[in-house]
């Protein structure tokens, strides 16, 4: 398998993380007006299943360090099994909330105030566990963040004048968030300390990667059938309504499956050199990504006031601090 050996390397990987979980919502907005979320997020799902299995054959097949993909797989203890798959269901419910969010209040908004409560929770977490950087300056970048998600949020409601749909999205937001920063925590808690000398009955990266997203999987006949009789923004979908779409209509959610799924693969690859509190709360800082596709491609904020614009650049600035002194931690 595969294994990052430097701080530098890992570091660019949650770089690369932070691209991937900032850019996967695009996806979302590129569907069809016709397709709804339920069914986007289907072939979401199926994207992160499949890449993960590939993933696995590929990067952590190869080499000679640490254990094979399969054989690190079939060796694992239950409990690391579970751990690994119970991330999986809880990041699910939280990600659909996440993309229903996106729907109502677009993605400058849903994404701060989501994405930047699970990067403080999910560092606090993971930090009490596996305390490696330093606490002031983590401390300090979370601080940052806090207040650039409230900066997000008033702009918001600055701007649409607090429409109910608007509100809607940043409850939405919030409890997603919520979860979100607990998912890793499971994850982390069945990894070995050392990929290239991994614990006998824990997971490494790439065989945690799969489990996880077969909770995923699972849990979405559960999670999302619900959202598909009962959806919370537009209509109703059904089974037969996925198995008749076209390609061109399933594209879009595959696609997104994988670029986030990219991004977690290589997040926990740099996990193991960075730290996961520290290779955590970087990769969420997606955030600072989302907002910028929704703001200067989507023009989601287009029309605003020079109040509001200061209020956006301050929130960038205060996300970019956070995210400076999160790296500098360790």
């Amino acid at each position: 398998m595969q294994i990052i050996e430097s701080y530098s390397t890992a570091i660019l990987l949650c770089i690369l993380t932070m691209f991937c979980w900032g850019s996967w919502a695009n996806t979302q907005k590129m569907k069809g007006p016709n397709w709804p979320f339920s069914l986007f997020y289907w072939d979401y799902v199926l994207g992160i299943l499949v890449f993960s299995c590939l993933f696995g054959l590929t990067f952590g097949s190869i080499g000679s360090k640490g254990r094979p993909f399969w054989n690190d797989l079939f060796q694992a203890d239950f409990s690391a099994l579970v751990s690994a798959f119970i991330g999986g269901i809880i990041f699910n419910l939280a990600n659909l909330l996440l993309g229903v969010a996106i729907e109502l209040a677009g993605l400058a908004v849903a994404f701060p105030v989501g994405i930047g409560i699970a990067l403080v929770l999910g560092v606090a977490l993971n930090y009490m566990v596996f305390p490696l950087g330093d606490p002031l300056w983590l401390a300090l970048g979370v601080g940052a963040i806090l207040m650039a998600i409230l900066l997000s949020s008033i702009s918001h409601f600055v701007m649409k004048k607090q429409s109910s749909g608007g509100l809607k999205g940043i409850v939405l937001s919030v409890i997603s968030g919520l979860m979100m920063g607990l998912f890793y925590r499971f994850v982390a808690v069945a990894m070995a300390t050392s990929f290239q000398d991994p614990e006998i009955g824990l997971l490494t990266n790439y065989s945690g990667v799969f489990v996880f997203a077969i909770g995923i999987f699972l849990s979405n006949f559960i999670w999302n059938t619900w959202f598909m009789h009962f959806p919370i923004s537009g209509s109703k979908s059904t089974y037969s309504q996925w198995f008749a779409g076209k390609w061109k209509e399933h594209l879009p959610g595959i696609l997104g499956g994988c670029i986030w799924c990219l991004g977690f693969s290589v997040n926990l690859m740099a996990s193991n050199k960075a730290g996961y509190a520290i290779s955590y709360g970087l990769g969420q800082g997606a955030t600072m990504v989302a907002a910028a596709w929704g703001i200067f491609f989507w023009k989601e904020f287009n029309g605003a006031s020079p109040a509001v614009n200061r209020m956006l650049g301050a929130m960038f600035l205060l996300y970019l601090t956070g995210i400076i002194l999160i790296i500098g931690s360790n």
